[in-house]
């Protein structure tokens, strides 16, 4: 693991003062990671950074988020739940404690959606660091289907639907997690017909999503913020170039910069972060356009009412 980093202008840094990274996968977790919730903390306090959603595929973070908070004044750290099957899968329930635990953001399934097959056996390539767990739990026996929120005839499920209901009625964010587009489209129409007020299309980039500018600006046109996540670009899944079109084709009032950072052989969060504003920034982006994706759209949807 290198811990060098290319030289950060003051420019970017100043970009995202305040700002928000609504996905991090850091300690304690299943997976080692580079540094813990605290340390991740004082990091973003350090750097003048406003705070995080804590992401674990495995379990909500909700308590973790709290203590945190309160342990490092100045910063807001946000639990959230991903509805894999470690927490009953698309289990209403599961979303009603975590609501009620302080949670934020609800992903749809990510290592257990029907669409991801990084973990399934025999998956070829660079695969990500949780598919190993995910081959693991297979060849015990324990890995029940993997979970699609469509029924036969493409439409939303019945345990969607409840999950929605609820997140509707704490106003939490409803994210995609790794859905196929096929899911995507039916899932943001439905969530905005049941009074989902925040909606995230996540990673947009990422190879189990691979959404297109166009399909990026027809979600964004229903209502949903658009996600790019730094590693996706940093460790080689897609191209700077196509990223950088589908922010200007869909509007940075509509698209969310996160980094998905905390693996140990990436660069530390708060650089990371960093480095995703001074990219930005030298394609011709605004330092304004950068604010509005690292600050305003994610307090948007961290904020309450």
């Amino acid at each position: 693991m290198s811990d060098t980093v290319p030289v950060l202008s003051d420019r970017a840094w100043k970009a995202i003062q305040g700002a928000y990274d609504l996905q991090v996968h850091v300690a304690p977790d299943v997976i080692d990671r580079r540094i813990d919730d605290l340390d991740l903390a004082k990091e973003f306090l350090a750097h003048g950074l406003r705070g995080f959603v804590l992401k674990s595929h495995y379990v909500q973070t909700g308590e973790r988020a709290k203590v945190v908070s309160k342990a490092v004044p100045g910063i807001q750290a946000y639990g959230a739940i991903a509805l894999n099957h470690a927490v009953g899968g698309l289990n209403p329930v599961a979303v009603e404690i975590a609501a009620r635990s302080g949670c934020k953001i609800v992903w749809m399934p990510t290592v257990d959606a029907l669409n991801e097959t990084a973990g399934v056996a025999g998956a070829q390539g660079k695969l990500p660091f949780w598919a190993e767990i995910q081959q693991q739990l297979s060849a015990m026996g324990i890995s029940p289907p993997r979970i699609t929120v469509v029924d036969v005839e493409g439409r939303i499920s019945r345990a969607t639907r409840a999950c929605l209901e609820l997140i509707a009625r704490h106003d939490l964010v409803l994210a995609t997690g790794h859905l196929g587009r096929h899911e995507i489209f039916p899932l943001v129409k439905t969530a905005r017909e049941m009074k989902v007020r925040k909606i995230i299309v996540t990673h947009a980039e990422f190879p189990s999503q691979d959404l297109s500018a166009e399909e990026q600006v027809q979600l964004a046109g229903m209502g949903a913020f658009i996600e790019h996540c730094f590693t996706t670009m940093h460790t080689g899944k897609a191209p700077w170039e196509i990223v950088l079109d589908s922010i200007r084709k869909v509007g940075t009032h509509r698209c969310i910069m996160s980094t998905d950072l905390g693996q140990q052989v990436n660069p530390p969060v708060a650089e990371g972060f960093a480095l995703f504003a001074q990219k930005l920034l030298e394609a011709g982006f605004t330092t304004e356009e950068v604010r509005r994706m690292a600050v305003t759209n994610p307090e948007a949807c961290c904020s309450s009412g």
